[in-house]
């Protein structure tokens, strides 16, 4: 296995650093294009039927629907998410490592940031959304209006962007001369901080603090939601009742599962200290989850089976 050191680059040592080496995964070379031609596959897979998506809501009664609005920006959130971290992941593989300017490494942990921390508002609005509409379905419409899911849409994206401004501003303000090497298949928190010769404690803090505050917070209103979603549930008396109001949020309820479990195992049973264990759960969560979470709502969607249905039948007349 070829190990990498600084002789990648020019030797940088007591200078700030302005380009890195990403080693991306350690693998023979005989299993290098199999692994290329898998996550190309996945990629398109992704892609397509997230844009998929995306499209029959769009052109569709289905847009007029707050519950599919916000699914249609969180499969924008997945798109862009697998863009920023599949491409590059697959330059790198090709090439067997790949040097980026450290720019480049700062913009793909922001946008990785903004994507991942959309989608975990964007679940807990979807949640909310889920409660209003079983326990509160006179008012649901009333209450969920254009307005509303629009101002919660922005709010989502609007926090994305806000805490990884502040998460990248802070980590800037570290000096990079220690080390020009990331070794991981893209631009994350730990790899970019183990490149710093500063003393990175309240950095560090920080940002726990930012993402902690980014992930736990959504978690506690959806599991808030549910509380209530389950109580109201149990106080139907008929058994069709009960699976009608479950199935309106079972898919929901799948991806976020999917969500959070994959996001507990990369960064609290995996925290950076074991590179090859990190790497495995991190293609879990940037390449496996994204590629499912499509099929999750699909499968079990009948209003997303019904506009493809549709526009099968209008193509088919034509």
């Amino acid at each position: 296995m070829e190990e990498f050191t600084l002789r990648h680059l020019p030797d940088i040592q007591n200078k700030s650093i302005e380009n890195v080496f990403v080693v991306g995964l350690r693998i023979h070379q005989s299993y290098r294009l199999l692994l290329f031609s898998l996550f190309m596959v996945t990629y398109a897979v992704t892609l397509s039927s997230n844009l998929l998506i995306v499209l029959l809501i769009f052109f569709s009664k289905l847009s007029h629907s707050p519950m599919y609005m916000f699914l249609s920006n969180l499969s924008l959130s997945e798109i862009l998410f697998t863009t920023n971290i599949i491409p590059p992941m697959l330059h790198i593989l090709f090439r067997n490592g790949a040097i980026f300017s450290l720019a480049c490494c700062f913009m793909q942990f922001f946008l990785f940031g903004v994507f991942a921390v959309t989608e975990s508002f964007l679940l807990s609005a979807m949640s909310y959304d889920r409660l209003l509409a079983i326990c509160k379905p006179l008012h649901y419409q009333l209450i969920m209006g254009p307005r509303l899911c629009l101002c919660l849409i922005l709010v989502c994206w609007t926090i994305g962007f806000l805490i990884m401004s502040i998460t990248v501003s802070v980590v800037q303000t570290l000096n990079f001369c220690k080390d020009n090497i990331i070794d991981h298949f893209y631009c994350d928190f730990i790899p970019i901080v183990k490149l710093s010769c500063s003393n990175s404690t309240t950095v560090e803090m920080i940002v726990c603090f930012l993402s902690s505050s980014a992930s736990v917070f959504p978690f506690f209103i959806i599991i808030t939601t549910y509380g209530f979603i389950i109580r109201a549930i149990a106080k139907i008396s008929s058994v069709k009742g009960k699976d009608k109001a479950f199935s309106t949020c079972s898919s929901h309820l799948g991806v976020v599962s999917t969500y959070y479990v994959t996001l507990i195992m990369v960064y609290v049973v995996s925290p950076g200290h074991f590179v090859s264990m990190n790497k495995a759960l991190s293609l879990l969560y940037t390449v496996i989850t994204p590629l499912v979470n499509p099929f999750i709502y699909t499968l079990r969607n009948q209003d997303i089976k019904a506009a493809i249905r549709q526009i099968y039948l209008s193509i088919k007349r034509t």
